[in-house]
């Protein structure tokens, strides 16, 4: 390996450092690329790739789907509560 010599700023001291040199063993290497590689979740990404893209035509998506009812007592206590202003 190449020897990279350098020196402190004020110029005091010198010391020796070997280029690329890695203070972690092959076998911390290879988990910590392990690791990154369960991290990426690079086999979802591929898997995402080969599917078709979503159709963007008006007939696919669901029509005349009943909406939700909404208790209103209990909506406009939920938002006084949020805001502070319950008065329970």
């Amino acid at each position: 390996m190449t020897e990279i010599t350098a020196s402190t700023p004020r110029g005091t001291s010198d010391f020796t450092k070997m280029a690329y040199d890695d203070p972690a063993t092959p076998h911390e290497l290879c988990a910590d690329c392990r690791a990154a590689d369960r991290a990426l979740a690079l086999d979802r990404a591929a898997r995402s790739v080969r599917r078709p893209a979503p159709s963007i035509r008006f007939e696919d998506y669901p029509q005349g789907l009943p909406k939700r009812d909404i208790d209103l007592l209990a909506a406009a206590h939920r938002l006084a509560h949020t805001l502070s202003l319950a008065q329970d």
